[in-house]
């Protein structure tokens, strides 16, 4: 009995059986083409079917491929199994029943005694091709499961394969750019080089010529010593040229008057009235100083005609009087200056004999477009000059308890911190975050000088007794002394703390700092003279008219008054509310230096008696943020405050 091998399949209805070397399909052609060609009904219902199935080949052939293809890897698999198999089956000279035995049979035992039945095998032989049968639709079940998790890890590694062809795109482009970059930075780095080497060029450059500035500099100043003193010998030897010529002068002076006096006078009356002539004698000696060159001959020649009268004689002894008050008012009005140039006169300066405490508030203005840091009253308490941040000086003429605008100055390089007058109120100094103080003429709005030499925020500036000199303080740890005629720097004094105010007497400078030191300096000597340590930063100074007490303010919210004779704080202000709001807020004495005045950081003013020590008065009102400066006029008769909310306010 012939039996299929377990591996076989049945073969599918596919394509593959409708090709063209198919008997079947032959015959088809054929019955086509002989009846189609006649036009018969039979050919019409023969070309549908081939139609028909042409079309489910078409549609099943998709179904089937993948099932073909495993049934064909199965069949190759059997194939390669075939050998092993026919080992199994026992020779054909073995005489035994095993002839027939497949390799099931084994799986029995070699103990087994009884030999199975045909039956019996066909059962076991069914049931193993039921077996195989289940295993291969399920490998079947699998082949199709894989191949479509095949199909879609191909899409996957197609989607992935674009997707590593973008990147690829990508790092190709970056790659190219990353080049140009790299070849921009080499670029750079060759014009960094030689920059660099043209940098140090001109810092060599710049070195040998400020070299050449400080030598020429230097060469200047020595130039400008040398014409001054000539400038003073020749004025030296001009006055002792005149003065000589003037001696000369009175010597031939006061020999012709002593000729003249020596002279006898003869006086005559007519007949008609006395009938009698008289002369007198008269012998006058005189010695005058020397006079000018006209008067001398006026007076010889007056001397040489003949006098004929009393009149005359008196007229001629007054001229001679007149004449000696006249040179000793010209000698008097010639001075001593070298150039015999008169000095200016100052305007005259009120003296406050009792300063009045204000009160209340005149006048509130919003003055400036920011905060305002400085405030000072002129020589004459009629002026009055206010700046602050916003670059700008104004000034404003105080008339009947009002504020009236006068001009505005303009063209500081930075905020303003302080501001001042000189003794005869024609000039104005400003000191300017910009590293320099600024000097202005009153009437101009331009400025007029720029004292440049400090290197941090200049924070104080102040003019000396006369309007020539003046003294800036800075946060560059230095104080420097200016001539104001030249616009130089006559002397630089190096401190070791920051510098917020500065003061000047006769010949002392007075300097309050940072680190909680007062220090003194005279102007005809190198070093500090003394130093006066007090409790918090120094925020300003204020000297009194007579030079003879200082005032200062310093943040640990206290004043205190310093007797300069014998050096020493003679008083301590303080009160309950009172604090400083800044490192630049100013106090200032009254005229009399009978008051302490200060403004705090909530906008109130305290007034503190010096004598007593006691808190005189607190002023509330226009200012509701810190009060910067404070200034109380010659005249005792106004205070003028200043806060960081712009305003300006005059009180009475």
């Amino acid at each position: 009995m012939t039996s299929r091998s377990p591996l076989e399949v049945p073969p599918q209805p596919t394509s593959a059986f409708l090709g063209p070397g198919c008997a079947w399909g032959r015959r088809e052609r054929a019955a086509m083409a002989g009846p189609c060609s006649s036009g018969s009904p039979a050919a019409c219902w023969k070309r549908h079917i081939v139609r028909q199935l042409r079309q489910r080949d078409r549609t099943q052939k998709a179904l089937f491929l993948e099932l073909v293809q495993a049934y064909n890897h199965l069949l190759e698999k059997a194939e390669l199994l075939a050998p092993f198999s026919e080992k199994l089956h026992p020779e054909p000279n073995d005489v035994t029943p095993a002839t027939h035995q497949g390799p099931w049979e084994e799986e029995l035992g070699s103990d087994s005694d009884q030999v199975p039945s045909p039956a019996t095998l066909r059962v076991k032989w069914q049931e193993k091709k039921e077996g195989l049968q289940l295993v291969c639709g399920e490998m079947a079940y699998q082949v199709v499961e894989k191949s479509a998790a095949l199909a879609a890890l191909e899409s996957e590694l197609e989607e992935r394969r674009s997707r590593l062809a973008a990147v690829e795109a990508r790092v190709a482009q970056l790659k190219e750019a990353r080049a140009q970059q790299t070849r921009q930075v080499e670029a750079q780095q060759a014009r960094n080089a030689a920059r660099r080497l043209a940098y140090e060029a001109l810092r060599a450059h710049l070195g040998l010529q400020e070299a050449a500035l400080r030598k020429l500099e230097e060469e200047a100043r020595d130039l400008l010593e040398r014409l001054v003193q000539r400038k003073a010998r020749a004025a030296a030897e001009r006055n002792l040229r005149l003065e000589r010529r003037e001696r000369a002068k009175q010597a031939r002076v006061s020999q012709e008057l002593r000729k003249a006096a020596k002279r006898t006078v003869s006086i005559s009356e007519s007949p008609d009235t006395l009938g009698v002539g008289i002369k007198e004698k008269a012998e006058v000696t005189l010695t005058l100083p020397a006079e000018p060159e006209f008067l001398a001959s006026e007076a010889g020649e007056k001397w040489k005609r003949p006098f004929r009268s009393a009149s005359a004689t008196s007229l001629t002894l007054s001229h001679c009087v007149d004449v000696v008050k006249g040179l000793l008012d010209f000698k008097k009005r010639r001075g001593h200056s070298i150039g015999g140039v008169p000095e200016q006169r100052y305007q005259s300066i009120p003296v406050c004999a009792a300063a009045r405490l204000p009160t209340r508030a005149q006048d509130v203005l919003d003055a400036h477009l920011s905060e305002v840091n400085a405030v000072c009253f002129g020589p004459n308490s009629s002026l009055l000059a206010t700046a602050g941040t916003d670059r700008l000086i104004h000034l404003w003429n105080v008339v009947g308890g009002r504020l009236e605008a006068n001009q505005t100055l303009e063209g500081a390089g930075g905020s303003v911190t302080s501001v001042d007058f000189d003794p005869s109120g024609s000039q104005v100094l400003a000191a300017t975050y910009n590293q320099a103080a600024q000097l202005w003429k009153v009437g101009q709005a331009a400025s007029k000088e720029t004292l440049s030499g400090h290197t941090d925020k200049v924070t104080a500036a102040k003019f000396k007794l006369t309007r020539h000199q003046a003294v800036t303080g800075s946060r560059d740890r230095t104080v420097k002394e200016w001539d104001l005629d030249r616009a130089y720097c006559s002397r630089t004094i190096d401190v070791l703390s920051y510098c917020n105010d500065v003061v000047c007497g006769d010949h002392v400078i007075i300097s309050g700092h940072n680190d909680q030191k007062i220090r003194f300096w005279d102007s005809r000597a190198p070093r500090c003279t003394q130093v006066i340590p007090v409790q918090g930063r120094v925020t300003s100074l204020s000297l009194s008219l007579d030079h003879l007490h200082l005032l200062s303010c310093s943040r640990d919210n206290t004043l205190k008054v310093i007797d300069l004779r014998v050096s020493n704080v003679r008083q301590v202000f303080s009160a309950d509310g009172f604090k400083c709001g800044s490192d630049w807020t100013k106090a200032v004495f009254s005229p009399d230096r009978s008051y302490a005045l200060a403004g705090s950081w909530d906008g109130a003013l305290y007034i503190w008696d010096v004598d007593t020590g006691k808190l005189e008065s607190s002023l509330r009102g226009p200012h509701c943020t810190a009060v910067n400066a404070v200034a109380w006029c010659n005249s005792g008769s106004h205070v003028v405050s200043v806060d960081q909310a712009r305003k300006v306010v005059l009180w009475h």
